[in-house]
């Protein structure tokens, strides 16, 4: 299996949800000018001036919303579902254990712990915890959140963890002995960085992080990799390989393995988002693989080399899984043979392989299943898991072990099960965990619907509500969305939102637009760079669908999203402002003129284009939130908010759109928590405040004043 290979460092790096990597950005002349934006000063994340200017603003929205009488309700009631002990504790699986990462109102940071597999499909599984993130950070002086872990191969007893001060993507690396339950006095310590490390061996990490002058992209990603020794000082490292400063995202390596005992070491040099080159590495040099650029690694069984690819390679279609034989991967050049070919409303949202199978969750028009693929002597043979239908499907985990594996299925209505299976078996998988009912579901339906966009494309969406509701237009109706780096949106336990929003008789609107990867790369490509407008058409496009089937109206209907989908409720804001009546905005991209220049932005010009390329800087300026701000116009009041220590999207976006609404004497709402990073998930306190500020909100706009 592949602990930290090269599909995962990618997927790592995608937004919302999701980290993005990597950067290029080439020094424009025509930038925008600071004379002509007078909120540059803002774009200094820590600078002493811009805080106080955050400080104050909060000043202003958190008593308009915290004083409102439902606020701590649906604060008391969002940190409870989070802090609940009843919660499935999801596993991953390491050294033949069951490891979990466990946040409750005791653990707010969390507590990384361990089981043996029998214990943990017991009603009360008896953990020993390894790492209490409270207990450290209370005595380090350090707010620690945590970032995850690799570790050793085979053996899993060492382990490199990941700890994130108040919830950066910048991490500091520190051994860890899983035996001993304690961090390995004077081992490996990788100081504070944004970085990525795999073990060779026990005294040997191939590691590429910040090793000074001219080792970062623009954006602040690393593009060395240089081999570490036990005991040795980093500056005493030796360069293995390398990309360019204007590669977009960051170079890395990944061991992949398989219960047969193949190992090898995987280099992937991001040089754009969604292109690259993928090497092999051994003692005795480095093999490039001669594979189209969006094409990945996943994993390995039984000697063959599992890929996952974005575009065409030879007979094997764009969002197909394919393998290769291991030997002839090492030698760089060789045919690989289709596992499974998804149809035109098809995609593969997630693979895992586990000691001689692979499996894979595929959507059929946003509809989730598993499938099991086994290598034989005559090729690839194919299972469908049986499962409940019309559920999401998510993989959770495996190992090369053994066939053991995990998954979760779940629904917005129905709370979400861990099943355990077999996968070299036609057993069932079994319900090992269910998590209890967190809202009351009585009542309601889910609807998937399409839309027409403006260039004929059906656009589906999902809506939850109250079954034989009057179809009048006046059900208060929460909507989101994505729509950006081939990220699909499935159907998921809406524990939060049930609670605090369905359960008071709204209705909640999940929309499949374009740029997401619902239905494949396709599905993505139609909408990057300058094709990006249709995004925005197929949105717009749900919201009048809703209000031709009359579920809701404009007076009705709020809108929110995070990271990218902030600068697609940005530019809905802008471009369709009689469409709703409540837009948050959360953790945005919305000045897309400079966005290049703000965090981690340079490195996804291969999605939203580049202001140095004339026809992109065009488009850019027509759709930018930012710079589309006009006078007079009749605006739903905004809530926007951000985090200080999101250092990838960054504040910047926010607090400048917000200065700019005050400046043109339009009515919004900013809020920027000092904690939390791009997710803001610091602490679970955060997320519900988080939670209860936006929820209240949108009862202010959707439902009215709080009755006494």
């Amino acid at each position: 299996m592949m602990r930290s290979g090269v599909r995962a460092i990618v997927a790592a790096m995608m937004m919302g949800g999701t980290l993005a990597g990597g950067a290029i950005h080439a020094q424009s002349t025509a930038m925008t000018k600071n004379a002509e934006d007078p909120y540059l000063w803002l774009e200094d994340k820590d600078g002493a001036k811009a805080l106080a200017w955050v400080e104050a603003e909060n000043a202003k929205t958190l008593p308009r919303l915290q004083n409102d009488p439902r606020y701590k309700t649906f604060y008391d009631e969002a940190l409870t579902i989070a802090a609940a002990k009843d919660r499935i504790p999801m596993p991953g699986l390491v050294g033949g254990k069951v490891v979990n990462l466990w946040r409750d109102a005791d653990h707010p940071h969390g507590l990384w712990r361990w089981t043996t597999e029998a214990d943990y499909a017991s009603a009360s599984p008896r953990w020993t915890t390894l790492i209490d993130l409270d207990a450290l950070g209370k005595a380090e002086g350090k707010q620690w959140v945590w970032k995850g872990a690799t570790c050793l191969q085979p053996e899993e007893r060492l382990c490199l963890v990941a700890l994130s001060e108040g919830g950066e993507d910048a991490v500091t690396w520190r051994e860890f002995d899983l035996a001993a339950g304690k961090f390995v006095d004077g081992g490996f310590a990788l100081p504070k960085s944004k970085q990525s490390a795999a073990w060779i061996d026990k005294d040997t990490l191939l590691v590429s992080r910040d090793w000074g002058k001219d080792t970062l992209t623009a954006s602040g990603y690393p593009f060395v990799i240089k081999m570490v020794k036990r005991g040795q000082p980093l500056e005493a490292a030796t360069e293995v390989w390398k990309g360019a400063p204007t590669d977009q995202l960051r170079t890395a390596a990944g061991v992949v393995t398989d219960g047969q005992g193949n190992r090898f070491v995987a280099l992937y040099r991001g040089v754009t988002f969604f292109g690259g080159e993928t090497a092999i590495w051994t003692p005795k040099g480095i093999t490039k693989l001669d594979i189209p650029p969006r094409t990945t690694i996943s994993g390995m069984v039984d000697g063959q080399v599992i890929f996952q690819t974005s575009e065409q390679w030879g007979a094997v279609p764009a969002g197909a899984i394919a393998s290769a034989p291991l030997a002839s991967v090492l030698t760089g050049k060789f045919t690989p043979t289709v596992i499974f070919a998804p149809g035109p409303r098809q995609t593969v949202d997630g693979v895992m392989t586990t000691k001689s199978t692979l499996v894979a969750a595929v959507y059929d028009n946003v509809r989730g299943r598993a499938m099991v693929f086994t290598p034989g002597k005559s090729g690839w043979t194919s299972r469908t898991l049986d499962l409940p239908d019309n559920l999401s499907v998510d993989m959770a985990a495996s190992d090369d072990r053994s066939d053991r594996a995990y998954l979760t299925v779940a629904g917005f209505t129905t709370p979400t099960t861990l099943q355990g299976f077999d996968a070299s078996a036609d057993a069932r998988p079994r319900t090992v965990k269910t998590l209890p009912a967190k809202f009351d579901a009585t009542g309601l339906t889910v609807d998937q619907f399409e839309a027409t966009s403006t260039d004929g494309t059906k656009v589906p969406y999902f809506v939850v509500h109250k079954a034989g509701a009057k179809l009048d237009g006046t059900t208060p109706t929460i909507m989101t969305a994505y729509g950006g780096f081939e990220l699909p949106m499935t159907p998921s336990y809406a524990a939060t939102t049930g609670k605090l929003w369905l359960e008071r008789g709204g209705a909640y609107v999940l929309a499949n637009i374009r740029g997401g990867g619902e239905f494949g790369p396709k599905w993505h490509d139609a909408g990057r760079k300058t094709k990006r407008q249709v995004i925005y058409d197929d949105f717009a496009s749900v919201a009048k669908d809703l209000f031709a089937r009359k579920i809701t109206s404009p007076a009705k209907l709020g809108i929110y999203g995070g990271s990218n989908g902030g600068l697609l409720m940005g530019v809905e804001f802008n471009q369709h402002s009689d469409l709703w009546k409540a837009v948050t905005i959360q953790v945005p991209l919305l000045d897309m003129m400079r966005y290049e220049k703000i965090a981690a932005g340079a490195s996804w010009v291969d999605e939203y284009g580049s202001v140095d390329v004339p026809e992109e800087r065009a488009f850019l300026a027509k759709i930018s939130p930012y710079q589309n701000l006009k006078k007079g116009v009749a605006y739903p009041e905004p809530y926007i908010w951000t985090t200080t220590k999101d250092d990838r999207v960054g504040p910047q976006h926010a607090r400048k759109f917000a200065a700019r609404m005050k400046e043109y004497g339009l009515p919004y709402l900013f809020y920027e928590d000092t904690a939390g990073g791009h997710s803001g998930d610091a602490d679970i306190k955060q997320g519900a405040r988080l939670q209860a500020l936006q929820m209240t909100y949108f009862a202010q706009k959707l439902m009215g004043a709080a009755k006494p």
